[in-house]
């Protein structure tokens, strides 16, 4: 079950300003449109496993839908899927366990998990197997954080890290087991 974790945050932790922003993500400058890894964990995964917000801030962008692999949207309110999204992606509820169970049963055995409440959540589950964390270098001083409350500790060790445009670390992670 290598459910993987890739996102950018802060160098004080946050995935999002105090109004839920994500500005900060562009004051790198990246001219030639590098994709800091985000190509090759797209062929490493068979889908994707993301939280309402998330959808909301990717719709946000502007841009044509980024996604070649299936999407499922970890809801509790949304309860359709909008009309200029029919086929592209799917809407689940639940448990995260039970959902992640239910994913893997129907094939997708490799999720890439993205939004700050859903990470927390399969991590408190102990359901995350990679971390790839890109830190911008911006203090913003609050925000949504990445990280929450752990009923246990959870070891990971380093796998590799990286510098991106001469300002950018990413840095990747593997769960001990």
């Amino acid at each position: 079950m290598p459910n993987k974790v890739f996102i950018a945050t802060s160098l004080d932790g946050y995935i999002a300003d105090r109004n839920g922003g994500l500005d900060f993500l562009e004051t790198v400058p990246n001219p030639e449109g590098l994709d800091l890894g985000f190509v090759p964990l797209m062929k490493s995964v068979d889908a994707l496993l993301m939280g309402r917000k998330t959808l909301d801030a990717v719709l946000s962008f502007d841009v044509p839908w980024p996604y070649s692999k299936p999407v499922f949207v970890l809801s509790s309110t949304m309860k359709a899927v909008p009309e200029a999204l029919a086929g592209k992606l799917e809407i689940v509820s639940g448990d995260v366990r039970d959902v992640v169970n239910d994913l893997n049963a129907r094939g997708f055995k490799k999720l890439y998990v993205d939004g700050g409440t859903l990470i927390q959540s399969l991590l408190a589950e102990d359901l995350i197997d990679d971390l790839i964390v890109s830190q911008i270098p911006v203090l913003l001083g609050g925000g949504v954080p990445l990280f929450g409350a752990l009923s246990k500790h959870l070891e990971f060790e380093l796998v590799k890290s990286e510098v991106f445009l001469d300002a950018i670390v990413q840095s990747h992670y593997r769960r001990k087991r």
